[in-house]
């Protein structure tokens, strides 16, 4: 019932006064929907669909390299005019919980909560949490799988308390399943897209969960009940998306901004670019703002174009209490000038968020869908990772991973000086590190993309592909000691055996790693489990294949690319499908015994 309410709300406001989504299908989506071919829905067949969907599909579905261009309003006001009101159907009863009773103790016995286990972002699991060894791993199995339905892309790395697993989908839908046997124990229907990791704060008498949009808003729900606490807009911005996991600290929740502006820039019609990256503390109990902090000045007219704008925050913010700081990297500026806080490791007060020092790692770094075939454009160089906050060799390093596919290790004691630097990979716009890294105290464990393309020339009106992913090219493991910055082993990509299409050997998702072993997700559909001692494989799972499902939605895994395993008391869990980055798609969430 609650997704019906939502959805009827959402259909019955009125669009933009601006826009008409009967002028915004002549002008976007006619040409192709008017063709008449049989892999195209014509324009009566998706009368028949509910808009829900289209507005889906158009916001992280297979229609999203045509809507990145659109703005918010467009792509609501073509949706309504297209489908059919109503929402989406509620869960099978089947899917359901005989039991939906929800039970959090103050001090949680097992948890994976937020981003990492850590407010250190070393994405470790210890021991006894953990509750699996090497041996363990080895004899892996499938227990259950769930499948979100109306998706293709599964990118949100759930959060595990007290047997609870919560997680958002590509559909917006908030999920309380239990750990052990998958079952349903409620919804809860977002605005938009949700790829962030879930936080749970104990906020006076309960459990609060915190987490983001891809249209800007930022969520407070009761992890009881599953019912909507508080909501807020964190950037006006149409074009602001909310992809990095929060953290919080003494009642205060901090919250990365990053956008989809610089895709937005490829329509030659675009004024690129207005958007700014931020940092913004909330308070918990009710979403009121403490401080919010920029990453660029305010942009001005310069000729046709805006500027400066970009740096944005893709990742979550690390914590680091004993110096009152909270670091984050930054992405690269979408139009000049440039600044001095793009792509970089950026060290903000707990307290006000004042600046207090940075470091840049590349300069000149001006990217986006408006000079991607231009000479000035830039090497897209920025950072989607979260920095690692770890004491090794009697210092406290502050550990970054970079697109450019170079490990950087500042000291945090001496404003970011740098300590070491490693190559661990040939760096590329979608290549280097990308989500994220992991360590273990002793090594820093990193995974690369470096995928590689080449021009996709389809014979069909409905194939909207540019490039086709290389089968044979991308990916790698290194492990690199903390103390020294020296590489400890290096274990290869897989290459697609057989090749298929959107099959790739990278490896863009984030590591995890519990003692002795190293999770590394791969873009050809395969989890690995890696010796932490040498990188041979221990363990090798491809989720690219049909699953029947505990909720009874079909269900097929795809490319693993965002979010990493989460090991909790002996099981793991995988999120698989990611049809972007020319990846195959998939929709299911896997869990591992």
């Amino acid at each position: 019932m609650r997704l019906r309410i939502f959805f009827a709300i959402l259909l019955a406001l009125p669009a933009a006064a601006a826009e008409s989504g009967e002028a915004v299908y002549a002008q976007r989506c006619a040409r192709c929907h008017e063709l008449g071919s049989d892999r195209i829905p014509t324009r009566e067949t998706l009368r028949k669909m509910p808009a829900t969907r289209i507005l889906r599909a158009l916001n992280y579905g297979v229609m999203i390299a045509i809507a990145y261009t659109m703005n918010t309003s467009q792509r609501e006001a073509v949706a309504k005019w297209l489908g059919t009101p109503g929402g989406d159907p509620e869960p099978s009863p089947a899917a359901f919980c005989a039991d939906r009773s929800v039970k959090l103790a103050a001090r949680p016995a097992s948890q994976w909560n937020g981003w990492s286990p850590g407010a250190d972002n070393a994405r470790f699991q210890p021991a006894g949490a953990a509750g699996l060894n090497v041996d363990g791993v080895r004899n892996l199995k499938l227990k259950w799988a769930y499948a979100f339905e109306g998706d293709i892309t599964a990118f949100a790395q759930p959060t595990i308390l007290d047997g609870n697993l919560f997680v958002g989908s590509a559909g917006g839908a908030i999920h309380d399943l239990d750990a052990q046997t998958g079952c349903t124990r409620w919804v809860y229907q977002a605005s938009g897209p949700v790829r962030s990791s879930i936080l749970a704060v104990h906020e006076g008498a309960r459990y609060m969960l915190l987490f983001g949009d891809q249209s800007g808003w930022f969520y407070a729900l009761d992890a009881v009940t599953g019912k909507l606490l508080w909501k807020k807009k964190v950037e006006a911005h149409d074009a602001a998306r909310l992809t990095g996991a929060p953290v919080a600290f003494h009642g205060v929740v901090f919250v990365p901004v990053a956008s989809w502006e610089e895709n937005r820039a490829s329509d030659p019609a675009y004024e690129c670019c207005t958007m700014r990256g931020s940092l913004v503390a909330l308070r918990v109990r009710d979403g009121s703002q403490v401080w919010k902090t920029y990453m660029v000045d305010p942009p001005k007219r310069i000729g046709k174009k805006f500027g400066p704008s970009g740096a944005g925050i893709w990742s979550a913010p690390t914590l680091d209490i004993k110096r009152g700081l909270i670091y984050v990297t930054t992405g690269d500026n979408y139009s000049n000038p440039v600044t001095k806080l793009s792509d970089a490791v950026v060290a903000l007060r707990i307290a006000d968020g004042r600046i207090v020092w940075s470091r840049q790692f590349t300069d000149n770094d001006v990217f986006s869908g408006a000079c991607v075939a231009s000479p000035d454009c830039g090497p897209d160089f920025d950072f989607g990772s979260s920095a690692i906050l770890v004491n090794a060799g009697g210092r406290s390093l502050l550990v970054a991973g970079q697109k450019s596919g170079v490990v950087h290790a500042l000291d945090a004691d001496k404003r970011g000086e740098v300590v070491w630097e490693l190559r661990v990979g040939k760096g590329s716009r979608n290549g280097g590190v990308l989500w994220g890294m992991a360590s273990d105290g002793q090594n820093v464990y990193a995974a690369v993309s470096d995928v590689s393309r080449k021009t996709h020339k389809p014979g069909d009106p409905a194939d909207l592909r540019t490039n086709d992913v290389d089968p044979a090219a991308g990916g790698g493991l290194t492990a690199i000691r903390l103390s020294d910055g020296a590489k400890v082993w290096y274990a290869p990509a897989h290459p697609c055996d057989p090749p298929k299409p959107g099959c790739s050997p990278s490896q863009p998702a984030a590591v995890t790693a519990i003692p002795g072993v190293v999770f590394s997700g791969s873009n050809d559909g395969h989890m690995r489990a890696y010796a932490a001692e040498d990188g041979r494989v221990l363990w090798d799972f491809d989720t690219a294949r049909d699953f029947d499902t505990v909720n009874g939605v079909p269900g097929h895994g795809g490319s693993i690319d965002g979010p990493g395993a989460v090991v909790v008391k002996g099981m793991v869990y995988v999120n698989s499908g990611y049809s972007r980055q020319s990846g195959m798609p998939g929709n299911v969430l896997l869990a591992f015994q």
